[in-house]
């Protein structure tokens, strides 16, 4: 039976562009979109934005994000020949517009959104937080705790070294067998020596900086807790519309948890897409902070947050602003904000909202200070020599803390009031004066402090040295709004 005959490659075709794509395909969509845009505010590179805009959008589509790709593409590619009119920028110009727009990028998605509002009528969005992987190992990653580890670990080894190198050179017999030879010892004494300098310049950078940690290959990464343990990521930050299940705006963090990011994540598109509405968002127990909800209430954003254990009712802290120059019916995010600061529920909240309430509560000068606070140390020795009469004291240009034993605690996290909170678990463990310092049952010391405190006693410590220790807290009364919803 004989085979189907195939075309000849050298014969004549009169076709167009137009004519060899499908009615349906999805470029057509593109095109026409982009055309619509009004991208100005792009600059002008050496190819029409435009044309540039819709390569990346059709390059989102269907996987291709490698720029030599999306370069190879607009050659071989029909479809992508037909939406760029034969246009065949290369790849650095691909990478450069993507890089130099990435804010942008945004705005088209919000103005694709509007154009689908028309037709979909959206009720609220939902946020969550999902990890993914940078591209960055482990191996790659340096918190300040993994750093001192690895420092004293090559400290160690090298004074070995050097202590066989000191008993190769008074060995009696050269020929007695040895389990290193001079040189391989002199090569691995080098190679310690090379890496401890190469970890301490990461130590310095991290202290000069501020950093908590340090990533090599992605710098914006963090260490995170992901579902089967750790690993270096970003927490991306998605709402998606209700009805059309679509993207409606993103954001990509390397805060560790979702706490404290709803605010962030839907700020944009209320702004752009929403800006005369209430804007309505859902989101689960990470998302459980007071300041948080009071900023999302405050911008014009109703936070459906799931309720603590045990909770029926959100009860929020407002500060309080004396006013009457407010409008209750306007959803304006400053008249909505006088409202609150003043007491009263704007209109647009009544359904959510049971009461707003003025009254006076009792607050610790150490958890709000009366103005910026300065330390009274001058330098790294008087607050190690403060540590060593038995109080942690912190440095808050480099955000760690003197413990009295002479380690170095780094922060945490940070709790939903706002205080940092240090720790050093792996100096906990070879301390020699854990149980003079701590007597819980973890196995290690935590310690909070406010942006405002600089040194706090380790009763504790100073009992077991006999030292007086009277624990004092100044308060003072502050008029607040009390919201429930």
């Amino acid at each position: 039976m004989p085979y189907i005959t195939p075309g000849d490659r050298h014969q004549i075709q009169m076709l167009t562009l137009d004519s060899m794509l499908e009615p349906e395909s999805e470029v057509r969509v593109i095109d026409a979109f982009v055309d619509a845009l009004d991208l100005n505010k792009l600059g002008r590179p050496a190819y029409d934005p435009r044309a540039l805009m819709k390569l990346y959008i059709y390059g989102v589509q269907n996987d291709i994000r490698s720029s030599r790709k999306l370069e190879k593409a607009c050659r071989v590619n029909i479809e992508v020949r037909w939406l760029m009119n034969n246009l065949q920028p290369d790849f650095r110009t691909i990478s450069v517009f993507r890089k130099v727009n990435i804010s942008s990028m945004k705005k088209v998605y919000h103005a694709f959104n509007r154009l689908l509002h028309g037709e979909v009528e959206e009720e609220y969005l939902s946020v969550d937080g999902s990890k993914f992987f940078a591209c960055n190992s482990k191996e790659k990653n340096f918190t300040r705790a993994k750093l001192d580890d690895r420092i004293s670990w090559l400290e160690g080894h090298i004074d070995e070294y050097l202590r066989l190198l000191d008993q190769t050179d008074e060995a009696e017999d050269p020929d007695s067998p040895v389990v290193l030879t001079r040189d391989e010892i002199n090569s691995k004494l080098t190679e310690a020596e090379e890496r401890l300098a190469l970890y301490r310049a990461y130590q310095q950078k991290m202290e000069e900086e501020g950093l908590s940690q340090i990533s090599l290959t992605d710098p914006d990464a963090k260490l995170m807790k992901m579902r089967y343990g750790y690993g270096v990521a970003y927490n991306v930050q998605t709402a998606v519309t209700s009805e059309s299940h679509m993207i409606a705006d993103f954001q990509v963090t390397t805060a560790v948890t979702d706490y404290g990011q709803l605010e962030s994540t839907l700020t944009d598109y209320k702004n752009e897409c929403r800006p005369d509405d209430v804007l309505e968002a859902v989101a689960d127990k990470g998302y459980q902070s007071q300041d948080d909800i009071r900023e999302c209430f405050e911008k014009g954003i109703i936070p459906h947050v799931i309720l603590p254990d045990g909770k029926d009712t959100y009860e929020i802290t407002v500060p309080y602003e004396k006013t009457t120059d407010c409008d209750p019916e306007s959803t304006d995010p400053v008249e909505l904000k006088k409202c609150l600061r003043a007491g009263i529920v704007p209109a647009a909240y009544k359904n959510v909202i049971v009461n707003a309430t003025i009254k006076e509560i009792e607050v610790s000068d150490t958890d709000e200070s009366h103005g910026p606070q300065t330390s009274p140390f001058r330098n790294e020795e008087e607050m190690k020599a403060k540590a060593a009469e038995g109080y942690f004291v912190r440095d808050p240009e480099k955000n760690i803390v003197y413990c009295p034993g002479g380690f170095i605690l780094q922060q945490c996290y940070v709790t939903q009031k706002d205080r940092i909170r240090y720790t050093n678990k792996q100096a906990c463990k070879r301390c020699p004066n854990r149980k003079k310092c701590h007597k819980g049952s973890k196995g290690f010391r935590e310690v909070e402090f406010s942006k405002d405190e600089f040194a706090k006693a380790n009763g504790n410590w100073l009992k077991a040295e006999g030292k007086a220790y009277h624990a004092q807290r100044s308060h003072r009364k502050k008029k607040v709004i009390t919201v429930v919803s």
